[in-house]
C-alpha cells in the first residue's frame, strides 16, 4: 500500500474519503456529529421521574431514522410522544439540566436531515393532533401544533370553513409549517402559512409556557415565527381561517419559463385569480395554473385577462409539442416521457370523486395526493431560491440550467407570497429575502429520481450548485440547514446571524434545542 492521504481515514475525526477521489465535490460537514450520550442514564431517570414516557427500544427508535429526504440517518437515543405542553416543559428542563439534545419532529418533511435526531431525544409532536376551538364568527381556529393540515381541513369543513394558506403538501404539521414558512398556490394572494398565526403557545428551550402574539412576548413570537425550531416548540397555535368554497381551476401550457414566469408575475400584481402557481414537467412543457374561489372572480379573469396570457390551451399546445419534436426527431424518447407524465398526472388533478360541475372540492387531497404519488420516493432534493420580483426570472432560469446539468428528469415548482409590511421583522432571517417589496418569489428545484440512487455527494454537488446562485443573487432560501448550513452566514451576513444566535444563547443556555440546524 502506498503512504496514506492524510485527510483519509488514519486521522480520527476527518472525513474517511480521499481528497482525489470526488473531485470538484466540497466535502463538508452537513449534519450535526454523533452526540454520544454523556449522562443519558441520569436523564432517563429524570425525566421517567416526572411521568414522561421515554422509549428506547430500537424498533420504536428506527422509524425515525431519516426524514423524506431520505439521504441522512440518525438514531435518537430514546423517543417521546408530545401529549401536552406541560410534559414538553418537563423534557426541555431535564434536557437544559443534562445537556441531552432534543430533537422535534412533526411531519417529518424535512429533506437535509432538519428532523433526524443524531443522538439524544426525538420529540415527536404528532400526540398533539387536536382541534382545540373553531371561532366561526371571528374566523379563528386554535389547535395542537403537532396535528397534520389535512386532518385541521377536515375538522374546518365541518363548519364550512377553511385554512388561509399551507404548504402543497398536507401532511406536514401545523407547528412545522410555522417554523420554516409555508407557501401554497394562493400565497401570492394571501401570504405564507407563517403569516396567519394569530398568537402561539410556546414551550421555551428551557421549559417555560408562554403565550405570545405580536402584542404579548413579541419579541419571542417575531423569532419562532419563521425560526426554524431554534427558539422553542410550539405546541399550539391560534390561525386565520376563511369560509370554505370549492376550487374552479384553469391551466395554461407553455414551452417557455420565461414567459409563463412573466404572465404568473403579471396577474399577481393585478390581483387578477386567488390561486397561481407554475408546475413544470420539463424545461418545454411548462404548466401556469390559475385558479379561483367564486365564479365572479372567475368571470372578471375571463373578461380581462384571459387574453394577456401568452400560454396555449391543450390543443394549441398538443400541436406546438408536434412541431416541435417533428424537427427534433432525435428527442422522440423525451416527446414520449411527456406524453406518459401528462397521461399519468392531469387525471390524478381531476379525479371525479373531488369533483363537481367543473369545482374541485377538496385541493387538500387532490394536491397532496399528486406530491406523494409523483414526487416522492426513496430520495427526495429540494434545494431552492427565494428572490425579489426582478430577480426571478435569472434565479429560475440559472438553477434550472444546473438541474439540466445533473439530472435527466426534474421538476419545477414556483410560487409567489405576498408579504405583509407589518410583518417584515418576522422575515427577518428567513426565506423571504431582504430587498424583497411587495411579493417574494420562490422556486424548487427536485430532481425526478425515481427507482435510480445517487450518492450524497452527488445531491450536495448539485445542491452547492443552486445555493451559489441563491449567494450570487441575493436571495435567500427556503429551507436550512443540513447541505445547505454552510451557506447561512454567507446570505445573511455575520452581523444578523450573530444577532440571532445571542437570542438563541439567551434562550436556550444549553445549546439543546434542534441543535446544529442553523447555528
Amino acid at each position: 500500500m502506498g503512504k496514506m492521504d492524510t485527510a483519509g481515514i488514519g486521522i480520527p475525526g476527518m472525513c474517511p474519503v480521499g481528497t482525489d477521489s470526488l473531485l470538484g465535490i466540497s466535502r463538508q460537514q452537513t449534519n450535526p456529529s454523533r452526540w454520544h450520550g454523556e449522562k443519558w442514564r441520569d436523564f432517563a431517570i429524570a425525566i421517567r421521574a416526572r411521568g414522561i414516557d421515554l422509549r428506547e427500544a430500537l424498533a420504536t427508535r428506527g422509524i425515525f431514522a431519516t426524514d423524506a429526504g431520505g439521504t441522512a440517518y440518525g438514531l435518537p437515543h430514546g423517543v417521546v410522544i408530545a401529549r401536552s405542553a406541560a410534559q414538553i416543559a418537563d423534557l426541555l428542563k431535564a434536557a437544559q439540566t443534562y445537556r441531552v439534545p432534543v430533537t422535534v419532529r412533526g411531519g417529518g418533511l424535512t429533506t437535509e436531515g432538519e428532523s433526524v435526531a443524531f443522538g439524544g431525544v426525538l420529540l415527536d409532536m404528532t400526540g398533539m393532533s387536536r382541534v382545540i376551538a373553531i371561532d366561526a364568527t371571528a374566523q379563528q381556529v386554535r389547535t395542537e401544533a403537532g396535528i397534520f393540515w389535512h386532518s385541521l381541513a377536515e375538522e374546518l369543513r365541518r363548519d364550512g370553513l377553511d385554512y388561509l394558506s399551507a404548504p402543497l403538501n398536507l401532511t406536514s404539521s401545523v407547528g412545522g409549517t410555522l417554523g420554516v414558512g409555508g407557501i401554497d398556490v394562493n400565497s401570492a394572494r394571501l401570504g405564507c402559512s407563517a403569516d396567519q398565526a394569530l398568537a402561539l403557545q410556546v414551550v421555551t428551550p428551557t421549559g417555560e409556557i408562554v403565550e405570545c402574539s405580536d402584542k404579548e412576548h413579541p419579541e419571542l413570537f417575531r423569532r419562532v415565527i419563521l425560526g426554524y425550531g431554534q427558539f422553542g416548540v410550539i405546541t399550539e397555535a391560534t390561525l386565520r381561517v376563511r369560509p370554505y368554497t370549492p376550487l374552479r381551476m384553469h391551466y395554461f401550457h407553455y414551452d417557455s419559463l420565461r414567459l409563463a414566469i412573466e404572465d404568473l408575475q403579471m396577474l399577481d400584481r393585478n390581483d387578477a385569480s386567488d390561486y397561481s402557481g407554475i408546475l413544470t414537467i420539463m424545461d418545454c412543457a411548462v404548466n401556469l395554473l390559475v385558479a379561483f374561489d367564486t365564479p365572479e372572480r372567475e368571470a372578471v379573469f375571463n373578461s380581462e385577462w384571459l387574453s394577456r396570457l401568452r400560454g396555449y390551451g391543450e390543443f394549441g399546445f398538443a400541436l406546438c409539442m408536434l412541431r416541435r419534436y417533428a424537427l427534433r426527431p432525435w428527442k422522440l424518447a423525451e416527446a414520449w416521457y411527456l406524453w406518459q407524465r401528462k397521461r399519468d398526472l392531469f387525471p390524478e388533478l381531476q379525479r371525479p370523486e373531488y369533483m363537481r360541475d367543473g369545482t374541485m372540492l377538496d385541493r387538500t387531497v387532490v394536491f397532496s395526493r399528486a406530491v406523494w404519488k409523483f414526487w416522492g420516493g426513496r430520495q427526495m432534493v429540494i434545494p431552492d431560491l427565494a428572490t425579489s420580483a426582478d430577480k426571478f426570472v435569472e434565479a429560475v432560469e440559472r438553477g434550472n440550467a444546473v438541474c439540466r446539468r445533473y439530472f435527466p428528469r426534474y421538476t419545477l415548482y414556483c410560487v409567489g407570497i405576498k408579504l405583509r409590511p407589518e410583518h417584515r421583522e418576522h422575515y427577518e432571517m428567513s426565506c423571504i429575502p431582504a430587498d424583497a417589496e411587495g411579493w417574494a418569489y420562490g422556486c424548487e428545484f427536485e430532481p425526478m429520481v425515481g427507482d435510480a440512487v445517487y450518492s450524497r455527494d452527488h445531491f450536495q454537488s448539485f445542491k452547492n450548485a443552486i445555493y451559489d446562485i441563491g449567494v450570487d443573487l441575493g436571495a435567500s432560501y427556503y429551507r436550512f440547514g443540513g447541505m445547505m448550513k454552510g451557506y447561512i452566514r454567507r446570505v445573511f451576513g455575520d452581523a444578523l446571524v450573530d444577532r440571532h444566535l445571542a437570542f438563541k444563547r439567551q434562550v436556550d443556555p444549553a445549546m439543546i434545542l434542534n441543535r446544529d440546524v442553523i447555528f
